[in-house]
């Protein structure tokens, strides 16, 4: 099979399914579950109890995002620091 042959077995829109579903993933592993680190960064100290239960259930939900990220990332509180 000659690559020319498999460019014509793609279709248009075989290309747009397989770009929504990038774009889907992308969002799902990446975009989103960073936003949520971030709010939960910024926010941990001060949300309300509507507000945390909504951020739990959004760590549920993007989970496997969340993993990505996870060992990059670092919440801990600062502490006092060297004195």
């Amino acid at each position: 099979m000659d690559p020319q042959s498999i460019v014509n077995l793609l279709t248009q829109d075989t290309v747009l399914v397989l770009l929504a579903y990038g774009l889907l993933g992308g969002l799902y592993l990446l975009v989103i579950p960073l936003a949520l680190f971030v709010w939960m960064n910024s926010r941990w100290h001060r949300m309300g109890n509507i507000e945390r239960l909504l951020v739990y259930g959004l760590v549920f939900l993007f989970f496997p995002g969340m993993i990505v990220f996870a060992p990059f990332l670092n919440l801990r509180l600062s502490g006092q620091g060297e004195n």
